[in-house]
């Protein structure tokens, strides 16, 4: 099972999902995309929180109350974590997380640490996780299902970027060769000899002068 929820604090609306434990955390730490952000409490047991960003927005520039919206989430996901104030909520794109056959289920790491966001969230704020909660959808999702019909649109969009970039590279490679043409044959007009008829009749004028012999 996967919880589903909705932040209305950006437009369009943010979604933002978690597994019901831990060994739904395996499969979306799986079958995750590349425009997933997860979310985590540092050195602590929590659920791990996805935030999936639209097309073309960057983690890094995630608005500031939408990282809160996750943060909190995160804690209150959290048995220990959600009892404490002061706790650090860590964030990184999902392509950055290593999972491999020696960890415990549910565990991961990262491929680059520096690519690990932190943030202290210094207590719970009821207000956010009610709203939140306000959102939340129950669903039993084929997630591979859903990644290979994800990854499938964007092999098209890419199969179509690649097609319209050799339409235009060949555009400009045709507009090149008539440019080249033209300067080529620019002065043609200015060199080309006279009608050989008007040259045989200046040598039949020049000739008069065996009139005079």
């Amino acid at each position: 099972m996967v919880y589903y929820f909705n932040s209305n604090t950006v437009t369009p609306v943010a979604f933002i999902y978690v597994g019901k434990d831990k060994v739904e955390n395996e499969e979306l730490i799986k079958f995750g995309l590349d425009e997933d952000v997860w979310f985590h409490v540092d050195k602590l047991s929590s659920a791990h929180i996805y935030l999936r960003m639209n097309e073309g927005d960057s983690w890094e520039r995630i608005p500031e109350d939408l990282i809160t919206d996750c943060a909190q989430l995160t804690k209150a996901n959290s048995i220990e974590g959600n009892k404490k104030d002061n706790i650090t909520i860590i964030y990184t794109p999902w392509a950055n997380l290593k999972k491999d056959g020696s960890m415990a289920v549910g565990q991961v790491s990262f491929k680059d640490p520096r690519k690990v966001k932190r943030i202290i969230v210094a207590q719970r704020e009821n207000s956010i996780v009610n709203r939140l909660n306000k959102t939340k959808v129950e669903k039993f999702p084929d997630l591979q299902m859903e990644k290979e019909e994800k990854l499938k649109i964007v092999r098209k969009k890419d199969q179509a970027a690649r097609l319209d970039r050799k339409k235009e590279e060949a555009r400009i490679a045709q507009e090149r060769k008539e440019k080249k043409w033209q300067k080529d044959h620019a002065y043609d007009e200015l060199f080309h000899e006279g009608d050989p008829e008007e040259v045989n009749n200046q040598y039949q004028g020049g000739s008069d002068s065996d009139d005079f012999m």
